[in-house]
């Protein structure tokens, strides 16, 4: 499932901004990197089965892998986990006790964002400018 335009998407940041924040709420990235692109994933391990809560990042300059990129970040979203085949994303049953802590996680991250004077870019959709 996809957290919708009420998260932290198109926050844009420096790359040790945001490793910072995200750490701050038990989102990391171990490995899910290259010189463009950042993923920050919290895994729950629950009776139903494994959960990620991931958070997708795009380098719009610099790059990731000398800590010099400013990021833009994507769509979060919670994905269950099948052993071998990987992370499911839609057509999925979650506990509602999970989505509602992955949603007071991002809350808190997007609030430490702007805590930080940082929130979502505006975007123009037709003539109006509109916060994303």
């Amino acid at each position: 499932m996809y957290f919708d335009n009420k998260t932290l998407e198109n926050i844009t940041a420096e790359q040790e901004v945001l490793v910072s924040v995200m750490e701050k709420n038990g989102l990391e990235c171990h490995g899910a990197w290259d010189y463009d692109r950042m993923t920050f994933d919290k895994r729950f391990d629950l009776k139903e089965g494994r959960y990620y809560l991931r958070v997708f990042c795009s380098a719009i300059s610099g790059d990731v892998g000398n800590k010099s990129a400013v990021l833009k970040i994507g769509k979060p979203a919670l994905g269950k986990y099948y052993y071998p085949h990987g992370v499911e994303y839609e057509d999925e049953v979650f506990p509602k006790h999970l989505v509602k802590e992955c949603e007071q996680i991002l809350a808190n991250a997007k609030k430490q964002f702007a805590d930080l004077g940082l929130t979502a870019e505006e975007t123009e959709v037709g003539k109006k400018t509109v916060k994303a």
